[in-house]
């Protein structure tokens, strides 16, 4: 697989939402924490799979409330933050865990600049007719890249447009944020790919 990046392995795939965001002083390992209202909004109007894969985990946010809603979740990531089944590149997979059965979805906030490969990879990994579900910006529609590599071949079946903004936190600060700096300046959207459909999109507000 070619990633469109320069650098070394271990800045290819860092924790929740790298490049998503606007802090001036970015954090080392682009750690950006997703609010798990994420995942409220979501499964209000789409079914979640029962199990999931959360690939880039960081503290757990979105894993721990698709816990508590029921689901069964493996986490993983790159950086070892004290949460997750396992410390792994999500690039070194060419199998899904044997935990998660035939029958699961890929559901993560994926370092942004890496996001068109991430997709790409999970697609590889999932069986036919299962989902990929990624937390990113509203703006990834756009890009002549994104849509030559990605969409023309493997449009979203549906793109889930949050209402109101979703707050991703630097270093998990979600106090901060909104104390500091009045809540988030980006909008948001939740993709959501199933492999081998290569129909229509549909957008849908969350």
């Amino acid at each position: 697989m070619v990633k469109d990046w320069s650098g070394n392995k271990n800045s290819v795939f860092t924790t929740l939402g790298a490049s998503n965001h606007t802090d001036k002083k970015r954090e080392v390992n682009d750690f950006y924490a997703t609010d798990s209202i994420a995942i409220d909004k979501l499964k209000a109007k789409f079914g979640i799979p029962h199990n999931v894969w959360e690939p880039c985990c960081g503290h757990g946010n979105l894993s721990e409330r698709l816990k508590e809603l029921g689901h069964f979740v493996y986490s993983s990531d790159i950086i070892n933050r004290g949460y997750g089944d396992e410390t792994k590149d999500f690039f070194a997979y060419d199998k899904a865990p044997a935990a998660l059965g035939e029958d699961f979805c890929i559901l993560t906030n994926p370092p942004y600049k890496f996001a068109c490969e991430v997709v790409k990879h999970s697609l590889n990994l999932l069986p036919t007719g299962c989902y990929s579900i990624m937390f990113l910006k509203t703006t990834f529609l756009e890009g002549k890249r994104r849509y030559e590599e990605l969409f023309s071949k493997t449009p979203p079946k549906y793109v889930f447009q949050y209402i109101s903004r979703v707050l991703c936190a630097k270093n998990g600060e979600f106090d901060y944020i909104m104390r500091m700096h009045g809540g988030s300046a980006v909008s948001y959207a939740m993709y959501v790919f199933q492999k081998g459909y290569s129909g229509v999109s549909i957008i849908d507000w969350i």
